[in-house]
């Protein structure tokens, strides 16, 4: 993707934080644009085009979403982690009608967003186009006050200076996700790690502990610990269509493999589950990650 320089840029939300909120224009897409706080990509939107999902791990997470339900079926979906709103405008255009609830806790990206790359209706601290909502809030806070059940798919993607905050990992996170899900719902959570995956695999330990079925999605070279990236991890209480996220997976530009069964047992052997009592961030990207 080419980029040019965006117009709008501000400091971040939180109070005290340097952290720089920025768009970036697509010169290969007329109106599309790349999200960043303090350098790190945070979410690339198409308005003419939601469907179009530019980040790999992106693309891994609508596989999912293409996979929740019959075709066109709409969903129930909560964002934790707003950003640029991608993957919500994704489900509006493949899944119309559906309802979706996302969480930024970033007050300066949400404002941008709504500025910039804007849903309907702005308001305060809420917009919808559809029926999307916006909630400028803490992902977990907003998880944990959801109703039981309340939702087909829950989808984790919460960075803050490229890393996930601790109290977004841990086992009794996962749990209320589960909470928040129908029984047959699919969780999913956006990992970012490197060698030797220390933390990715006790993040799926996590997940594991929790779910009956999962499976992670990543590039080879990342789950073989050859460099730094992002791992999808997804589970439900029922089966999931491994066999058909695999297909899709491989096809990709930058093709992913899927691990599941016994072989992700072995991927998180001897790895202890995250609590809330031991939970730090997830591991910062190295330098020039993201140049």
């Amino acid at each position: 993707m080419s980029q040019q320089p965006g117009r709008d840029a501000a400091g971040g939300g939180q109070p005290g934080a340097a952290a720089r909120v920025e768009l970036l224009g697509d010169l290969d897409r007329r109106r599309a644009w790349m999200l960043l706080v303090g350098g790190v990509p945070q979410s690339h939107v198409d308005l003419d085009d939601p469907r179009h999902l530019d980040f790999e791990y992106m693309r891994r997470l609508g596989h999912l979403i293409d996979l929740a339900a019959p075709a066109g079926a709409p969903l129930r979906v909560l964002h934790l982690g707003g950003g640029g709103l991608t993957l919500a405008r994704y489900v509006a255009a493949t899944r119309p009608g559906s309802s979706q609830l996302a969480a930024e806790s970033d007050a300066e990206v949400a404002r941008l967003v709504r500025q910039r790359l804007p849903l309907a209706q702005p308001s305060r601290s809420r917009t919808r186009e559809g029926r999307i909502t916006v909630r400028v809030a803490d992902a977990r806070a907003v998880l944990e006050r959801v109703p039981a059940g309340s939702f087909d798919v829950v989808v984790a993607d919460v960075f803050a200076a490229g890393q996930t905050p601790a109290h977004l990992t841990s086992a009794e996170f996962t749990a209320a996700a589960a909470r928040a899900l129908r029984p047959s719902g699919i969780f999913a959570a956006n990992i970012g790690d490197g060698p030797p995956l220390a933390h990715a695999r006790r993040r799926v330990a996590a997940v594991r502990s929790v779910f009956r079925h999962a499976c992670v999605i990543a590039e080879a070279g990342v789950l073989r610990g050859r460099r730094f990236g992002n791992l999808v991890v997804a589970a439900s209480g029922d089966e999931l269509p491994a066999g058909e996220l695999t297909r899709r997976a491989a096809a990709d530009p930058f093709p992913a493999r899927v691990v599941h069964g016994e072989a992700l047992g072995r991927f998180v052997a001897g790895a202890g589950a995250i609590t809330d009592a031991d939970a730090e961030p997830s591991p910062p990207p190295p330098p020039g990650a993201f140049s």
